[in-house]
């Protein structure tokens, strides 16, 4: 979660919404990494979590990301939540809940949705003071 927040924090002072996100391997290792691209590429699809994922992808040399994990600063949204489940990523950890357009257990739960033939485990909440202070501070300061 420290790479997260570190790159949720360069994506403040690239005027982005600050959130971060990296892929590790079974092992840990880091084998992806994104920040919030949507203002920079004018890329509505340019959230950290699909940034990361398209890299732990090419890293890879495959879209199958089973035994993975993205550790996330926010919650995912509906079109990460997605993706998250095409990739077969195994788990997402996340920082802040997202109660206007969380799919990972606030507003929906998508990652462990039963009706769907693939789930991701869930852990939500870890360092969520620290990534929601950077959420408040970036809004409250366009306010």
């Amino acid at each position: 979660m420290e790479r997260a927040l570190t790159l949720a924090t360069e994506a403040t002072e690239a005027g982005e919404i600050p959130v971060g996100a990296v892929v590790t391997d079974a092992d840990g290792t880091v084998i992806g990494e994104g920040r919030n691209l949507r203002e920079q590429t004018h890329d509505p699809t340019a959230h950290a979590e699909i940034v990361a994922l398209r890299a732990a992808a090419a890293f890879l040399g495959s879209w199958n990301l089973t035994g993975c994990t993205l550790v996330v600063t926010l919650e995912p949204c509906l079109m990460c939540a997605g993706a998250i489940l095409q990739s077969h990523l195994t788990r997402v950890v996340f920082g802040a809940w997202d109660e206007k357009a969380g799919a990972s257990g606030s507003l929906y739960d998508v990652l462990r949705d039963r009706r769907l033939p693939v789930r991701a485990e869930v852990v939500a909440g870890v360092r969520a003071d620290e990534a929601s202070a950077l959420l408040h501070a970036f809004f409250d300061a366009r306010r």
